[in-house]
């Protein structure tokens, strides 16, 4: 086995190659593989999608295109001889895919360590049960196990697990965020600002934007009776725009103070004007995962269904900053109509009034 030391650090490459949410998911396995000794140089393999994420990421070191399952010959050959090039000492797939594992073979990588499930495990020459499928313990949890094992593997110490937030931000950084929300969406900034992200992304079951209109009025009721006055911040990814300006509009004429966050330019000052919310509420999508990393207080409301559960979809914000609502025992698992929403507009607006929320206010 390779002796490392600070001269000759691991060198190490991560792989979770698709959506937004799964790679947020990742951040604190990265963390953990950042803080042990020596510290190891971190590079990810990661879509185009999700790379400028991966740069802002700072437990990264190098971030590497993945160009998909759809390329071509030339794109194959290329990215195999840049892993070869760059002399891995190990390779973390956190999700297992036979082309992820047969590239990590091709490049003659020695250590090559992924969940045992499916028959892309045999590309692995270490490998770690897990059982995802039974959803008995979060993502970004079963993320850590496997990048503790790595370092064991590679007869590293492991250091203590990272807290949160994964993506921590300067206060300065937090209020520049806060002011460019002002300037972009008129609002002041002496009142609780609650950011809802009504689209799911196509990848996840959500609340419907009728039924995010009726919590956000009786959030915001709630919030007055309590001297509170908040405002609403309508948040949209790419093709979501009419739905989110639909929800404004309807909020606008319920008597709410809501605005539409205008389009940003690129995906890395989204996720960063995500900062300066008091409490981010979305389905299980990125966005919401987002907000997470940066420790934002979050409502998330989620299916039942054993894969998709809010346990195994929990946010890695602090436990005492996330709230998770799914439908009740006895409704099916995505009826998402079956979610009291009478009881989350109540714990919602407790969150908001707490002081582990309202002391870290941006």
């Amino acid at each position: 086995m390779t002796s490392f030391s600070d001269q000759r650090p691991p060198r190490l490459l991560v792989v979770r190659n698709d959506k937004l949410g799964d790679f947020m998911l990742a951040w604190p396995a990265l963390a953990a593989l950042k803080a042990a000794t020596p510290r190891p140089h971190v590079s990810v393999l990661v879509p185009d999608y999700t790379a400028s994420m991966a740069h802002a990421c700072p437990w990264v070191d190098e971030v590497i295109i993945d160009p998909g399952d759809k390329a071509g010959r030339e794109g194959r050959r290329e990215l195999l001889a840049r892993l070869k090039a760059e002399r891995f000492d190990a390779l973390l797939t956190l999700f297992s895919t036979p082309r992820i594992g047969w590239l990590g073979w091709r490049a003659s990588i020695p250590l090559r360590l992924a969940p045992a499930t499916k028959w892309a495990q045999l590309f692995y020459n270490r490998r770690i049960t897990q059982r995802r499928s039974r959803s008995e313990k979060p993502e970004y949890a079963y993320n850590l196990e496997l990048a503790e094992a790595l370092l064991e593997a590679l007869g590293i110490a492991v250091p203590p697990r990272p807290t949160p937030p994964y993506w921590p931000l300067s206060a300065d950084e937090r209020a520049r965020q806060r002011e460019a929300v002002a300037v972009a969406t008129g609002l002041d900034d002496d009142r609780p600002w609650l950011f809802l992200h009504p689209g799911s992304g196509g990848s996840a079951v959500n609340l419907t934007p009728e039924a995010y209109a009726r919590l956000a009025v009786d959030v915001d009721a709630r919030l007055r009776e309590a001297g509170q006055a908040p405002a609403w911040v309508i948040t949209a990814g790419p093709g979501e725009s009419d739905n989110a300006d639909a929800l404004c509009e309807t909020l606008d004429s319920a008597g709410l103070e809501a605005r539409r966050l205008p389009p940003s330019p690129g995906l890395e000052v989204f996720a960063r004007r995500l900062a300066a919310a008091d409490l981010f509420i979305a389905g299980s999508t990125g966005p919401l995962h987002v907000a997470a990393c940066l420790n934002r207080a979050t409502a998330g409301f989620y299916p039942s269904r054993r894969s998709a559960t809010p346990l195994r979809w929990q946010t890695c914000n602090a436990e005492d900053r996330r709230l998770a609502f799914c439908p009740p025992e006895g409704a099916h698992e995505a009826d998402m109509a079956a979610i009291d929403l009478a009881a989350a507009a109540k714990a919602i607006a407790e969150r908001l009034t707490s002081p582990s929320t309202s002391e870290t206010r941006p």
